[in-house]
């Protein structure tokens, strides 16, 4: 709560708050531990509040329990609220409708679609309350005013329920009740709109101007196609994408259970079958020179230890020879008949030596091996992916996203390229090595026993033949079982960390709603449905316990009747007969655990298949005709801009989105791209960093073809700024510059230039203020200012701002346009505009239709002309 103020809200009181940054955030209706209270600050709640965050929060579910939260369904209710969020058109798109799964926090769904959702989660609890923190952000102006209408001003109304409006579209000033003005985390002024016009002329006059510009937006419907259609247009195509990815995979799972109905024994065998192509993955990753020293280690280590039991075996029975030798001679002790322990107990120290050097030597080699695998596994995964070819599809491009998604997070979801790096990752480095230690341990300790056994008592390799096949079936079954208890185990243990994930991301909905019980009900059935998956797996390693011991008993019966019969007819000596028995002994141990290892190692060796499979992910040729050393250094220097006949397609298969431009942009020149949606604004920009394919053409920067440089240093000679702003985990140093080149000197100019530096001068470390994820510890508008002062520091000559004005308020906007015309201005700028009033004063205005340039020529020189296609554009914006 801002400083010293205490709010209390009547029915029918809607309450706007706005700014920049100014802290209106903190009136979101969490817990009071949420928040620090101080003095006589207090915040209470009567009964549960609906909350719709500026951060959409979504469940990993489908729409309609998304929307219902909880609540009972209530029809008609929740028709009126699909038709206050425009919904519906959404909601047709879906393949299954309402009861369409949207995936992790959504994923499958834009922002605006996310933003909606979560309103109607609000507007549809019954609630007194109804708290919307900035809920027009990621929708057009259209749609917001149809929520508006429809949706706050018509059904909350109606319910009398009590609104509390964050937001920074003035244009609903005139329907609030009451109106908070916050600025720096204080209340700057609060009333009617009426009594602050009178308290207040001069902030009543920013108001106003502001106002009038975005009324003027919403009357625009000629310029740009609407942000919400385009939304759905995205959806469509990315939903016929996935189902028909989905009816492949349902057809190839029909043709092998149709194929394999009949011959189940055959699906049995390809289930045992050991994953050999990811264990040679595994393996060659490791390098021939510690694949060999691991083997040698290995058998050196198990032949030593064999070495030394049967060395201590022939020490015992020297010593009962000598005993009865000694009792013959009516000697006292055996050293008296001429024996002596001392050639024996050197032997056995310098074999136990030998052993611990061995012992020593097999697990740095088994680390190191691991260590190296996991290396060059996860350095060929990050750079298959960070090279991975950027070619779009049409439909990758979103308003929402900026530049559009590389296609290979189209076709594989971002959870599964996360859990690449992160959980088979973790597997390949920290349990793979182990359980191969593990699985050759037991697997030679087994065959050594079986060895010593064959070797004191011959007969017992009869018996060997009829008990390997027991084994044999026992193993195949339980791999099979273990293997599916431990994905089922995974599968349950996936959906309780993501509630619990869930749980924590939208805390204070949560909590605002009063669902704690709730939430913490089904984390509890989540956790007895993983508990109940692991006690299967380990009544599992039971059941193959209990077997492993049956086999081994037997193996003990044989190898202790024959090796007394073999003892009493051939003379064998005592100390073979207790070494043979010994191993007996332990061979049902060793055998449970060689079958528990190999099932362990045939699921984490599904790490290494799923990794291997991103791994064949073809990269982008990143070379160039000319080489680096052929590139001037500091090039581009002038920043003209020079296009040929420029054609540009998204894929081979796809129809050309610009074709045969020609444009000239000389040095320092700031060019304005207008038009509407679809027309190849967006196309233009990714073709200066050869993000598409330009078959045709070509674009020329200070006398160099741009198709010949290496894309490396294409990119990076280039700045750009994008309509969704991105920051980095670290810290503002880091954002600023990331090859840490620049000076504090040059950072802090940057930030002056950018309006930031007061704010970054009050955040604890200055320059070396920590940023979170995503920059999200700052708004939207800083998010875009940091960005600006990045490309300041760049020193680039050629700027490219696409669309970066969409997504921030009036204010912000004003900052940015003011920076670029006076501290960018011996730069080229190319500027992809969202409203036509951002490109006025440009040098140079390029209109476009379907991918060709209709006007090409000065702003006044086109708005002179009664028939200009940027002047109607013009006119519309007034």
């Amino acid at each position: 709560m801002p400083a010293n103020r205490k709010l209390r809200a009547a029915v029918d009181v809607l309450i706007s708050s706005f700014g920049i940054r100014s802290s209106e955030n903190s009136l979101s209706p969490s817990s009071p531990t949420d928040r620090d209270t101080a003095g006589d600050q207090d915040i209470r709640k009567r009964g549960p509040v609906a909350y719709a965050s500026q951060k959409p929060w979504l469940l990993n579910t489908s729409v309609v329990e998304n929307i219902t939260f909880e609540m009972p369904m209530i029809k008609s209710r929740y028709n009126a609220v699909i038709e206050a969020c425009s919904l519906q058109p959404d909601i047709d798109i879906l393949p299954q409708g309402d009861q369409t799964e949207i995936g992790e926090r959504g994923i499958i769904l834009s922002g605006g679609q996310k933003q909606r959702i979560s309103v109607a989660r609000a507007l549809y609890q019954q609630t007194h309350v109804v708290f919307l923190d900035d809920p027009f952000s990621a929708l057009d102006i259209h749609l917001s005013d149809h929520l508006m209408q429809d949706g706050i001003l018509k059904l909350l109304k109606e319910e009398k329920r009590t609104v509390v409006l964050v937001t920074h579209k003035l244009q609903y000033l005139p329907h609030a009740d009451w109106i908070i003005a916050m600025k720096h985390g204080t209340i700057q002024t609060e009333g009617t709109l009426k009594d602050i016009q009178n308290s207040e002329p001069e902030l009543f006059k920013q108001w106003k101007t502001l106002m009038n510009r975005q009324d003027r937006e919403f009357k625009t419907e000629t310029v740009a196609e609407s942000m919400t259609d385009l939304e759905r247009k995205n959806l469509r195509r990315a939903m016929y994408s996935r189902e028909a990815l989905r009816a492949e995979e349902d057809e190839e799972v029909e043709s092998l259970d149709s194929e394999d109905d009949d011959n189940l024994s055959q699906v049995m065998r390809q289930r045992a079958t050991i994953p050999w192509r990811s264990c040679c993955t595994y393996l060659s990753s490791a390098g021939l020179l510690l694949l060999t020293l691991l083997l040698l280690s290995q058998l050196l280590k198990h032949t030593l230890m064999v070495a030394i039991d049967y060395w201590l075996a022939h020490w015992t029975s020297h010593v009962i020879t000598a005993k009865i030798d000694a009792k013959a001679h009516n000697c006292t002790l055996v050293k008296d008949c001429g024996f002596s322990h001392s050639w024996y107990l050197s032997v056995f120290s310098v074999l136990c030596c030998l052993g611990i050097v061995l012992c020593l030597a097999t697990s740095v080699t088994v680390e190191w091996t691991g260590l190296k695998v996991a290396k060059e596994l996860h350095h060929n995964l990050l750079n298959k992916i960070i090279l991975a070819p950027m070619r779009y599809n049409t439909y990758s491009v979103s308003l929402n996203a900026g530049l559009p998604q590389i296609r290979l997070f189209e076709t594989t979801p971002l959870g599964s390229i996360l859990n690449r790096f992160s959980t088979d990752t973790n597997t390949i480095d920290q349990h793979i090595p182990t359980t191969l230690e593990c699985l050759s341990r037991s697997t030679l300790l087994c065959l050594s026993a079986l060895g010593v056994i064959s070797y004191v008592t011959p007969v017992f390799l009869i018996t060997l033949l009829p008990l390997a096949v027991a084994c044999y079936f026992i193993q195949k079954y339980f791999r099979v079982a273990s293997r599916d208890l431990q994905q089922l185990e995974d599968a349950t243990q996936l959906p309780l960390l993501s509630h619990f994930s869930e749980t924590v991301e939208g805390l204070t909905t949560i909590r605002a709603l009063r669902y704690e019980p709730r939430f913490r009900q089904r984390l509890l059935q989540f956790t007895d449905a993983n508990n109940i998956a692991s006690l299967f797996l380990t009544a599992a390693n039971r059941w193959l316990e209990v077997r492993m011991e049956y086999v081994g008993a037997c193996v003990v019966l044989v190898a202790a009747v024959a090796s007394i019969t073999n003892s009493l007819y051939n003379q064998l000596p005592p100390g073979l007969v207790g070494l043979g028995l010994t191993y007996a002994l332990m061979v049902s141990n060793y055998m449970n655990w060689m079958v528990r290892n190999l099932a362990d190692m045939e699921v984490q060796l599904g790490s290494v298949k799923r990794i291997n499979g991103l791994l064949k992910t073809e990269p982008e040729n990143y070379e160039g005709l000319l080489t680096v050393s052929q590139v001037p250094d500091g090039w581009p220097r002038q920043g003209e801009i020079k296009i040929q006949n420029l054609s540009v397609r998204y894929d081979a298969t796809l129809k050309p989105v610009l074709k045969n431009v020609n444009a000239h942009v000389h040095p320092g020149q700031k060019v304005g791209i207008c038009g509407r949606t679809g027309s190849g604004k967006s196309s233009f920009s990714l073709a200066f960093f050869r993000m598409v394919d330009m078959f045709e053409g070509r674009i020329v920067i200070d006398n160099i073809d741009i198709s010949k440089l290496p894309l490396q240093t294409l990119r990076s000679r280039l700045s750009i700024i994008l309509q969704d702003p991105f920051l980095f985990s670290g810290t503002i140093r880091f954002n600023l510059d990331p090859e840490m080149k620049a000076t504090d000197e040059m950072l802090w100019e940057a930030l002056e230039i950018a309006q930031l530096k007061p704010v970054v001068k009050t955040l604890p470390g200055g320059l070396d203020a920590v940023v979170t994820e995503g920059g999200e510890n700052f708004s939207q508008g800083q998010r875009q200012l940091f960005c600006l002062a990045r490309a300041f520091v760049r020193k680039s000559s050629i700027l490219i701002m696409d669309e970066a004005t969409a997504s921030i308020d009036m204010a912000t906007e004003s900052i940015l346009q003011k920076v670029v015309m006076t501290s960018f201005a011996d730069r080229t700028v190319v500027t992809i505009a969202h409203r036509v009033h951002t490109i006025l004063n440009a040098d140079l205005v390029i209109v476009m239709k379907r991918g060709i340039i209709l006007e090409y020529d000065r702003p006044q020189a086109l708005l002179d002309r009664e028939d200009s296609i940027f002047a109607s554009f013009v006119r519309a914006d007034k």
